[in-house]
């Protein structure tokens, strides 16, 4: 087979979207779920979903083509190992990532453009308010939001637990941490640990059945609260993983100046984020910069825009600490700590 052209490679890129929201829809019928005990044909499942069976054919054979799901000779779909990634019951499960993604992600992206001609946040236009009050009033998308993250982040935890040494850390803070699940895993690895969960009252109220489930509730103290107005809470090191580059500088700077007022004099600030390469270099990162954006009006950032960012709140970056997958430990103390 040739070697595809420039103009191939691009045809490609113009026509991903496609792929994507094929994929959604998939995802959103679930059709995963219902192969998951054995093949079936497209007027079973046509018939299971309340779909039109020639155009839910269409639907299947060209995601086929792509390798998810198959098709045999005599027209029954079964799954394909990527296909399984979109049952919604296995532990590594896309399904959520899918779903959320071709649904408001989808419509935010549509209005890329406007982005990048105002500097605007994307869903704020669109619906009317920014993503986690919309998220706050709409129980089903939060849980939605929940599962994608954990899709997303679980692999996460492993590499940075990996790759920075906690131990000697009595009582970690995850400022921001949504359902539970990254100080579930973090407790788990180190039996001594206290931990304590700050985030929304909302979310907490999302958080509390996940640690009882986990075993952990005990050793871990839940607090409700809004880090841009303060955040009260005395530890030994603050985790803080995919929240800052949710917010402009302005709010980051903002949260980080607030963690400062409580941060005792040796406790450790530790950011897990892209730390984006500079130049040409290719980083996923780069395009999830993009994302932030469009939805929460983020940024992902550069060392260098990193250690600014630390300065204005009164942080010293010590080190980045690369882990396995994409992501870096930001580190940071006082900066006035003697």
């Amino acid at each position: 087979m040739p070697e595809p052209t420039a103009q191939d490679q691009m045809a490609r890129m113009i026509t991903g979207s496609w792929i994507a929201q094929a994929v959604y829809v998939a995802a959103k019928l679930g059709i995963a779920d219902r192969l998951k005990n054995g093949s079936q044909s497209v007027e079973e499942l046509a018939q299971a979903t309340g779909t039109h069976a020639r155009s839910l054919y269409r639907l299947l054979r060209a995601l086929a083509s792509v390798g998810v799901f198959s098709e045999d000779g005599a027209g029954q779909f079964h799954l394909t190992p990527l296909a399984e990634t979109l049952r919604s019951d296995e532990p590594s499960s896309q399904w959520a990532m899918a779903v959320m993604m071709g649904e408001e992600h989808y419509q935010a992206w549509g209005d890329l453009l406007a982005s990048i001609q105002t500097g605007e946040t994307a869903f704020d236009r669109i619906y009317g308010k920014p993503i986690f009050e919309y998220l706050g009033e709409r129980p089903e998308q939060a849980a939605l939001f929940d599962a994608a993250m954990t899709s997303i982040h679980g692999r996460e935890t492993q590499a940075f637990l990996n790759a920075y040494d906690l131990s000697g850390i009595n009582v970690l803070a995850d400022i921001g941490g949504g359902n539970g699940r990254n100080l579930i895993e973090i407790l788990q690895r180190f039996p001594k640990m206290k931990g304590l969960l700050f985030d929304l009252p909302h979310v907490i109220e999302r958080a509390r059945p996940n640690l009882e489930q986990a075993g952990v509730a005990d050793r871990c103290q839940l607090i409700a609260g809004n880090f841009f107005e303060s955040i009260p809470v005395e530890a030994d090191a603050y985790f803080m993983r995919h929240i800052i580059h949710d917010w402009d500088d302005e709010k980051a700077t903002r949260i980080l100046r607030n963690l400062h007022h409580s941060l005792p004099e040796r406790a450790k600030l530790l950011v897990v984020e892209h730390v984006l390469p500079t130049g040409n270099e290719p980083s996923f990162g780069k395009l999830l910069d993009l994302n932030m954006l469009l939805l929460p009006g983020g940024i992902e950032r550069t060392a260098d825009e990193f250690r600014q960012l630390y300065q204005e709140a009164g942080f010293q970056l010590t080190r980045i600490v690369p882990t396995q997958g994409d992501l870096s430990v930001v580190e940071g103390e006082r900066a006035d700590t003697k």
